[in-house]
């Protein structure tokens, strides 16, 4: 897939789906950052299974109206020159009991505990781990169907698939738990069930993380090796890009070494790699800190140089200014309008 430049608009939840059908204001929204990136990533779409989502304004992937609405979303990035996957996602254990576009669905996880180690939800059964597996499958083919370049599937920051992952929140004792490498069976199986629906040429994007919502510190990974057997499994499922989502995209991955998470992805697994975490905004996600560089891009230029990372994910960056890789080509770092999370809400 050819891309007009290495720059990727990660996915940020808008919630400006009623009925979580994307509606002009959503076209017109991805319409104007299409012209200026090479790819974008839409914000978190629900799959198809009853405890995916936890709200009616976040959009969904499945529904004749949704599809028919991301149809138009599709058509706009491609008028614009653009390129676009959709985020197929499950919140897991961030649902919230109760709650819309299913409010009867419980919450899943992988053992019915939260991460502070409380009962939350219900263990995912044999039955539930397949209904789940089918979703996913089912929406990349619908993606596919309707113009989507690609797929990305969510599998950071606490949600389901990072949750089977990470060892707070995964205790199973049957083949999904216990070791890192049956920790990674769910989203290994995930993609698999992916890439035989949507064939050999279409691309699938995993996105991981170390941290999550409720814990910046975490880890799935504590070593390169506990990380190479992490990722292996994806990538021999047919994972074709790995979309690395860290809160300071310069800082090492581990103790003992300079290279990033993103470097560490790319050198274990041979693929494309993106790098995400404060690229072009003043402080990392969340958390106000001197470490963090202004619009600058000198560290972002020699980790690229070294060989870190292939694409670059923008998110704060390009919700505040959709023309942000136009002013840095053409050197205008003064008319870039800086994020500002008071106005957040009314970025459109």
């Amino acid at each position: 897939m050819d891309l007009r430049n290495r720059f990727v608009m990660a996915p940020m939840t808008r919630s400006f789906s009623p009925g979580g059908v994307p509606g002009g204001d959503v076209v017109d929204y991805y319409r104007r950052r299409a012209r200026h990136l090479g790819l974008i990533v839409t914000e978190g779409t629900y799959v198809g299974h009853p405890s995916a989502g936890s709200s009616d304004r976040v959009p969904r992937i499945y529904g004749e109206d949704a599809l028919a609405g991301w149809k138009r979303v599709v058509d706009a990035v491609h008028a614009e020159g653009g390129r676009i996957f959709p985020q197929l996602w499950h919140l897991g254990l961030a649902r919230q009991e109760g709650s819309a576009p299913h409010p009867e669905a419980p919450i899943v996880g992988p053992s019915g505990i939260s991460p502070s180690g409380r009962p939350r939800g219900i263990a995912a059964s044999a039955a539930d781990i397949d209904a789940i597996i089918a979703s996913f499958a089912q929406a990349a083919a619908d993606a596919q169907r309707i113009g989507f370049d690609g797929v990305e599937l969510h599998g950071a920051h606490g949600y389901l698939l990072d949750a089977f992952l990470w060892s707070r929140t995964n205790q199973r004792a049957d083949g999904y738990g216990g070791s890192i490498a049956a920790r990674a069976r769910l989203g290994a199986e995930v993609a698999r069930a992916v890439r035989d629906t949507v064939g050999p040429d279409f691309p699938v994007m995993f996105r991981y993380s170390q941290w999550k919502g409720a814990d910046f510190d975490a880890r799935i990974a504590d070593s390169p090796a506990d990380l190479e057997t992490v990722l292996t499994p994806l990538a021999d499922a047919g994972v074709n890009t790995f979309h690395v989502s860290t809160r300071r995209y310069w800082l090492p991955a581990f103790e003992d070494g300079a290279r990033t998470l993103a470097g560490w992805t790319k050198a274990l697994t041979g693929l494309p790699a993106v790098a995400l975490g404060s690229v072009g905004v003043t402080s990392p996600f969340y958390e106000p800190d001197a470490e963090a560089p202004s619009l600058s891009l000198t560290r972002l230029l020699e980790l690229f140089e070294r060989g870190e990372f292939d694409l670059v994910g923008l998110g704060r960056s390009v919700l505040s200014d959709p023309e942000w890789t136009l002013k840095v080509r053409e050197n205008r770092l003064d008319e870039i309008r800086a994020y500002d999370k008071v106005h957040e809400a009314h970025l459109l």
